[in-house]
């Protein structure tokens, strides 16, 4: 497979993931994160971090906007839940993990 062809394939596979995520709002990052070690903001900073790699400026909310399809504070109001405290318990042994191996 040729450089550009992979390239379109992965940019394909991407634009999937995020139409997957729009499609399941009930997904919450938290969730994301405890499962996968990732959310929409890791993507929307790997976005930023990307864009600005290649020269392009791009600011966190701007990055945001592409990831969540609309900015970041309006997807919250609507759609983020309070974190149960189950949650929150997973999440700390998660980043208490991941903090021991660095």
């Amino acid at each position: 497979m040729d450089q550009q062809t992979q390239t379109e394939i992965e940019a394909a596979a991407f634009r999937r993931l995020l139409e997957h995520l729009d499609s399941r709002k009930d997904a919450q990052n938290i969730d994301l994160m405890n499962l996968a070690g990732f959310c929409r903001n890791c993507l929307s900073k790997w976005y930023r971090s990307a864009a600005q790699d290649r020269g392009v400026e791009m600011d966190y909310d701007q990055a945001r906007e592409v990831i969540y399809k609309e900015p970041y504070t309006s997807w919250k109001d609507k759609y983020q839940q309070p974190a149960s405290a189950e949650q929150r318990a997973a999440f700390e042994k998660a980043f208490a993990k991941t903090n021991k191996e660095k």
